[in-house]
């Protein structure tokens, strides 16, 4: 067909698309993340993906003009508050958990349980991480798993196409857009307001890879 982008480079726009979003919504972001935003290392696809990719790296771009004179630890602190505030709380705002969304399961319980059965099934175990001990249906566990399977992707076992295309179907697209729209309702932090439209183009994005190989 006529891409413009290489399998490379489109296993490497994945991988930095999944990776960003981890990055912003996994914890408060870290002041290493933070300044290498603002250096202007951050390679953003050439090409044009889809509205919301597009609409999320200008956002993204216009944030880091916006502070690239301000102090790394300055940033950090505002973002520290703004992430507390919308995800953390007492009482956040937003929720970025699959079972908070989905309306099919009636206990956090059982709509945890098909998501962990989903990670087993393909065999990923999803992080113990003792500082951080969020759900495992968190949006960065969720992508976590996504990364994961992107890269064996790229390692050429063909049948985690199958297992992104069943994900994707019966969890991420259930819920990823209502959540974004949280974001967009809840904050105007642009830095979150960038990656929730992120999110939602690399999940579009996704699908329509997955579509072609499952």
């Amino acid at each position: 067909g006529g891409e413009t982008m290489t399998d490379a480079a489109v296993y490497e726009a994945r991988l930095e698309l999944v990776d960003f979003v981890i990055d912003v919504f996994w914890d408060v972001p870290e002041e290493a993340f933070v300044e290498r935003l603002l250096s202007g290392d951050i390679q953003l696809p050439e090409d044009s993906i889809n509205d919301q990719l597009d609409e999320g790296f200008e956002m993204l771009e216009a944030w880091i003009d916006e502070n690239a004179d301000q102090s790394v630890s300055a940033v950090q602190d505002d973002l520290e508050r703004e992430y507390t505030n919308l995800l953390v709380g007492p009482r956040p705002p937003v929720l970025p958990h699959e079972t908070n969304y989905r309306e099919d399961t009636e206990f956090i319980g059982e709509g945890l349980a098909e998501v962990e059965a989903s990670y087993g099934a393909a065999g990923w175990t999803p992080p113990e991480d003792e500082e951080y001990p969020e759900e495992d249906d968190f949006v960065a566990v969720e992508l976590a798993f996504l990364r994961w399977l992107v890269t064996k992707q790229r390692e050429g076992l063909e049948e985690t196409f199958g297992y992104e295309r069943v994900f994707l179907d019966n969890h991420l697209m259930t819920w990823v857009d209502d959540a974004v729209a949280d974001i967009h309702e809840e904050t105007d932090e642009p830095l979150f307001l960038a990656a929730a439209d992120i999110l939602a183009g690399l999940v579009e994005f996704e699908d329509e890879i997955v579509a072609q190989m499952a």
